[in-house]
């Protein structure tokens, strides 16, 4: 059986609040947990240090991260993520091959030091391995994982798991076409194409789009659609603003199910605390 747990919702900063209560205030952090195998989970947020509460901190704990990017809000946690800070815990990195500029693991060597951080990742007690992906299938335990482009502001990766007899697909900051079209690239297609269930970036509404319609995001509108064109079965709205309050996304929520319900799809709008099981 595969579970999906979510355990950071939001997307640019993190934002906890008294009006966030409900849904949640930390940054990209989503766990795939199969029973007797070691976890993945998809970038490493603020999210990732409540994720890390759940998982053995006796160096016990091995574990893989698929990173969709190299934005703050997709790697800040990993300072905080107790379980690799102790002798003999391993944590598998995975991200975005950067063209022209330093590895992942350069990348993270270079935000985790002084005067940005008084630790460095040499100083954990655990490993923390990198490793680069292109356009890739790759298999991290029984975990079938694809990786592949999606236009974002910056190298970016979605991925598609399929694992304990179900598939999920991770596509957390998504471009909307700026030609008005709704035109979805081949590549998502490929990652959201029939999953059991597609994490979508669903930041903006219509009119916050069209303020920002170069910030490398969507509507929720738009998810729905690419969720709908890839006939996949059930969608979960992911990225939230930080300016969307919990009554904010509780309307937003309402309009995207009946959205969905019109074409046949099932939406979620993700929270803190959210779990999607699905039996193998």
């Amino acid at each position: 059986m595969l579970t999906v747990g979510f355990y950071g919702v939001r997307g640019s900063t993190p934002c906890s609040s008294e009006a966030n209560r409900r849904f949640g205030g930390n940054t990209s952090c989503v766990a795939l947990e199969v029973p007797g195998e070691d976890p993945l989970v998809f970038d490493l947020g603020t999210g990732l240090r409540f994720w890390g509460h759940t998982q053995p901190d006796d160096g016990t704990f091995h574990g893989a991260a698929l990173v969709s990017h190299l934005h703050w809000d997709h790697v800040q946690g990993l300072p905080f993520f107790v379980p690799i800070n102790r002798p003999g815990a391993t944590l598998d990195v995975y991200g975005p091959h950067q063209e022209g500029s330093p590895s992942v693991e350069d990348a993270f060597h270079e935000f985790m030091r002084p005067p940005y951080f008084p630790v460095q990742l040499d100083g954990l007690a655990g490993e923390v391995r990198f490793h680069d992906l292109g356009v890739d299938d790759v298999a991290i335990g029984t975990a079938k994982v694809r990786a592949r482009p999606v236009p974002h502001v910056g190298l970016t990766s979605g991925y598609r798991v399929e694992w304990g007899g179900a598939s999920v697909a991770y596509v957390s900051d998504h471009q909307q076409p700026l030609d008005g079209s709704l035109r979805v690239p081949d590549d998502v297609l490929e990652l959201c194409d029939g999953a059991d269930l597609v994490i979508h970036d669903a930041q903006y509404t219509r009119e916050e789009f069209c303020q920002k319609p170069h910030w490398g995001h969507c509507t929720v509108e738009y998810a729905v659609h690419v969720a709908r064109e890839a006939g996949a079965r059930r969608l979960a709205l992911f990225h939230h603003d930080p300016d969307h309050h919990d009554a904010v996304l509780d309307v937003i929520s309402r309009n995207a199910s009946d959205a969905g319900e019109r074409v046949g799809l099932e939406v979620l709008t993700a929270h803190e605390g959210l779990t999607v099981a699905f039996d193998g």
